[in-house]
């Protein structure tokens, strides 16, 4: 039997191809070299709605195969559901390696498949490689993040969690003759327990997701206050950026933690990271070292995260951050 790589392909609330999928099949494809060029596929569970586009999508992105689970059923995602298909494609085709964006739906649908399977789960990874052995080798933060550390799994199939954006997307288009295969989507015999009555956005510090900004003002401890994040957000708006949070902050109250960078929040790849009183622990940068540019601001002239950041401004973000947004108002 023909060895296969599989990536879930999670779509968003508009059923659209997330990312993560497109990243995880881009490092996939080095995987795969290291595997006899072993296959990679990919499994859709979708109501049916942009059915073409996300082929298309995955088609592009260098998909040998997609298994595609269709049923109106699976309009909203719901675990019980989505859990049992994908239970049921592992053990008919065996894959060697299963991957999953670590989104909120992946850290809460690979447990309860590894779970199922028996096999072990590496969560939350930064990095993957497969080892002289052959086995998949994943590599993520340990010790509060002052360490990272390699994980094998000793069962089939390997599974692992990788954090959105912190592997690449390829810069060309990977196209292959993809084949696509419909798979039994019946899910009659299965309780529906949980009912999606209405959806409310969780409404953040910032007009649009902080994983989505091209232009980050992160604010950490040495912001002090809720004032101090307010100063932070009249910089983003005149750049046309998100604001962003380090844990510190978060849990000082001075920031939600749904704007959090870091190994516990979100990781970011913007154009332009402003770290403002952030210390640059690994806990954070791990979750932001991969923006273009960092520009860091901090009184302490020995911050760890003026090693990263390529320009680093030694000196007080409220006498700073005033004389920049209005440089940057006049300029306007």
């Amino acid at each position: 039997m023909t060895r296969e790589i599989l990536i879930y392909a999670q779509t968003n609330r508009e059923h659209k191809i997330l990312n993560v999928v497109l990243e995880l099949s881009c490092a996939a494809q080095e995987l795969s070299k290291k595997l006899d060029n072993c296959i990679i596929a990919a499994l859709l569970v979708t109501d049916g709605t942009n059915l073409e586009q996300n082929k298309n999508i995955l088609k592009q992105n260098g998909f040998d195969k997609v298994y595609i689970a269709q049923n109106t059923e699976f309009k909203n995602y719901n675990t019980k559901y989505y859990s049992n298909i994908a239970i049921n494609l592992i053990n008919e085709i065996n894959p060697e390696i299963v991957l999953i964006g670590a989104t909120t739906q992946g850290r809460e649908l690979a447990p309860v498949i590894s779970s199922r399977l028996n096999t072990g789960l590496t969560a939350d990874c930064t990095g993957l490689d497969i080892s002289d052995e052959g086995k998949l080798v994943a590599t993520r933060p340990t010790f509060g993040g002052n360490l990272m550390a390699n994980i094998l799994c000793k069962n089939y199939p390997q599974m692992a969690t990788v954090r959105p954006k912190v592997l690449k997307i390829s810069d060309y288009p990977l196209e292959k003759n993809t084949e696509f295969i419909t798979i039994n989507s019946d899910i009659s015999n299965i309780e529906k327990d949980v009912e999606i009555v209405d959806f409310i956005p969780n409404i953040q510090l910032t007009d649009f997701r902080i994983d989505e900004a091209e232009i980050i003002v992160a604010g950490g401890k040495g912001m002090k206050s809720k004032e101090g994040f307010k100063l932070l957000k009249e910089l983003a708006d005149v750049l046309g950026g998100s604001v962003g949070a380090s844990r510190g902050a978060v849990d000082l109250k001075l920031a939600d933690s749904s704007i959090q960078v870091g190994q516990t929040g979100k990781t970011v790849m913007p154009k332009t990271y402003i770290a403002c009183g952030i210390s640059g622990a690994i806990q954070h940068t791990v979750g932001m070292s991969g923006a273009e540019k960092i520009i860091a601001i901090n009184k302490d002239k020995n911050a760890p995260i003026f090693k990263i950041a390529d320009v680093g401004i030694v000196g007080d973000v409220f006498e700073i951050l005033p004389k920049l947004i209005e440089s940057l108002k006049e300029r306007r």
